[in-house]
Order: C-alpha cells, then structure tokens, then sequence
C-alpha cells in the first residue's frame, strides 16, 4: 500500500474537507480525490460519505484513521531517532504567522534560521491571528505566531516576547508634539484601525474596555498595517500600532509615534498541537526561535 496514499487520506480525514486537504499538501483537487479513490478500492470499501457538499467518515475510514494517526507517530518517532543518530536536520515546515510578525519579527529570525538549517524548507502562511489560530486547531500548519491572546486551552501556548504598541499621528497633527498622552485623548480625533478578527484590534478593544471612557469613532477599517500608516500619513485619522511597524517613518518623520499612559502591551506568541512527537526540524525551530526572541528582546519590537 502506497503510503502517499494514506498519508493524503489522513490528510481529509482530519480536515474533512478535500479542498482544505489540497491546499495543505499543495496538490490539486483531483490529484487528493483521485489518491482517497486509490485508497478505497485497496480496502474494497468506502472510506468517506458524501453527501451536500459535506463529508464524514465512515465506520471503515474511522478506523483507517485510528491507525493512521499512530503509523504517522510512529514515523516521526522513527525519524527524530535516526536524526539525532546522524545529526541530520532536514525537511518542510508550515509556518503561520499574523500580518505585523510576519512583516516585520519573522524575516530576520526565518533568515538566520535557514542560514544554519539550509536543508529545512520553511512554506509561510499569513492570515490575522483568529486565522491562524484555525490553521493550528485543523493542523494545516505546525507553528502559529500570533499577537493575541489564545483562548483554546487544548493548545501549546508560549510567549515570545512583548510587543509595545504606541499611537500615530502625521507631524502637522495637534498631538504631534506630546510624548504620552490618554486614549481617551486619542480617540477625540477619527481613528483608524485594523479588521475584526486582527490581533491588533483585539488588543486595543481589551485595552479600550479597561482604560477608556470614550465612544471608538472609527473612520475606516484597514487590513494591513501597511494600509493603516499610509492612512494616517495622509491624515486621514490616528492609530495604535505596533512601535516595530513604524521605525522607517519616525525616521523620516513621515509618522510621530506617542507613549500611551497606562502602556499598551501585548504578547507575541506561538502556538502548535500538543503531539507527542514533532519531526526533529520542528524542535530545532522552537528551540531557534525561543533563543532568537531572548537575544532580540530589547529591540523595537
């Protein structure tokens, strides 16, 4: 029996979803059902229901799918094994991370990574952080970076570091000269902010619900920092970002960034499944990434 096969198979099983299936092993829709078929006619039996657009295991596919799950343990045990024998660290990793990490934490630490693990092949996905968190329950990707809090308590959460976010305003702004100032003084002019389901905008509204007295009187919802700076460049409104994401336009006093009081901080953190064994490359990377936040923690971010 073709392993490819059941490793597509347990692929959709977990997902139940052939499209969610062929984007996570980057092949097509056909080439998925066409490997799931493969695997039916081996068994003489049906592996799936189909019905409205919607598939479940059948009592045969549940039990394919108990087994499959302990034969891929058992290949990772076997592989982290042999490497730790031979030193090897070699294979493809999925990484998702929110928009500001990806943008702006994630290319530097990816590229010294890479420099000392040439023989590891990173795939980056990038969504908000509800997203991600997504991707990580359905194991469509084996580590979320994220900058918000988790509330799924069946996952591995581990803080990075903390992020400090700050306002903006263009320099022709009445509070362009204030080094701190209150949210609510902030929130007197029209604000601009992030997308529902961004980490970012989840933060602020915990931080709106705690230590402001205000009404939010948002002017436009943008789905990218990017997006947000260029908007209150053209002053448009005020913002709360990350200070990571502003460092070019202080220096060309394009932005001014201002202290709120009390301070905005968030955790940058990551997030993968509780399993019982990760392919070596995996381990390398948290412990990589864990060292790289410790050793960058007094920069902007």
């Amino acid at each position: 029996m073709a392993d490819r096969r059941l490793q597509v198979f347990h692929t959709v099983a977990r997902l139940l979803s052939f499209t969610k299936a062929a984007e996570t092993l980057h092949m097509t829709q056909p080439a998925v059902t066409f490997q799931v078929r493969q695997l039916e006619e081996y068994f003489n039996t049906r592996l799936f229901d189909r019905t409205h657009n919607r598939i479940s295991l059948t009592e045969a596919g549940s039990r394919v799918f108990e087994y499959a799950d302990r034969i891929f343990d058992l290949y990772a045990d076997m592989e982290n094994s042999v490497r730790e024998m031979t030193g090897e660290i070699r294979g493809a990793l999925t990484i998702g991370a929110s928009t500001t990490i990806a943008e702006y934490m994630l290319p530097a630490l990816l590229g010294d990574f890479g420099t000392r693990y040439p023989e590891v092949t990173i795939h980056l996905r990038v969504s908000n952080s509800d997203g991600i968190v997504s991707m990580v329950e359905n194991n469509t990707i084996d580590l979320g970076v994220v900058e918000a809090p988790v509330g799924n308590k069946n996952l591995v959460v581990e803080v990075c570091r903390l992020d400090h976010l700050v306002a903006i305003v263009p320099p022709n702004h009445d509070l362009a000269e204030k080094e701190s100032l209150s949210i609510d003084a902030l929130l007197e002019y029209p604000f601009i902010c992030r997308e529902e389901g961004s980490g970012t905008r989840e933060v602020i509204n915990e931080y709106l619900s705690q230590h402001c007295e205000s009404t939010l009187n948002i002017s436009m919802e943008l789905g990218s920092p990017e997006a947000v700076k260029g908007a209150v460049e053209a002053g448009m409104g005020v913002s709360v970002v990350s200070r990571a994401t502003v460092q070019k336009e202080l220096k060309l006093d394009t932005l001014r960034a201002i202290n709120l009081v009390p301070t905005l901080e968030r955790p940058f953190s990551f997030v993968h499944q509780k399993q019982k064994f990760r392919l070596r490359a995996m381990e390398e990377l948290l412990d990589f990434a864990r060292s790289y936040c410790e050793d960058h923690a007094e920069e902007a971010l």
